[in-house]
């Protein structure tokens, strides 16, 4: 079980540019690191991250060995209306993780 932790505004004006912050724990284990035995770890990484805002896609990343453990994403999007807000990542073997965030606006 990942841990998510999401920076969002509860509220906004219409119009507003709004800053989001999406951080998961993972590994992100590349496969190419050694274990103490000499034995290679097996690669472990999340390979997509999704965000929807009233379930349109706002932003959305794939990733690759290259990035470091415990991602997290900083991006803007507009409040248009009033809906949730998803964060999703997925790993190479299929396991997702989401989380959501209610926005409000006035």
């Amino acid at each position: 079980m990942a841990t998510i932790r999401i920076a969002a505004p509860d509220t906004a004006s219409k119009g507003e540019v709004i800053e989001l912050k999406a951080l998961i724990q993972h590994p992100m284990e590349t496969g190419y690191r050694r274990d103490s035995k000499g034995e290679e770890v097996k690669r472990n990484i999340i390979k997509q991250f999704v965000c929807t805002y009233d379930g349109e896609t706002v932003f959305e990343a794939e990733f690759y060995p290259g990035i470091a453990a415990n991602p997290i994403l900083t991006f803007y999007t507009k409040a248009t209306k009033s809906g949730p807000i998803e964060f999703r990542w997925t790993d190479e073997f299929g396991e997702s993780w989401a989380q959501t965030h209610e926005l409000t606006v006035k």
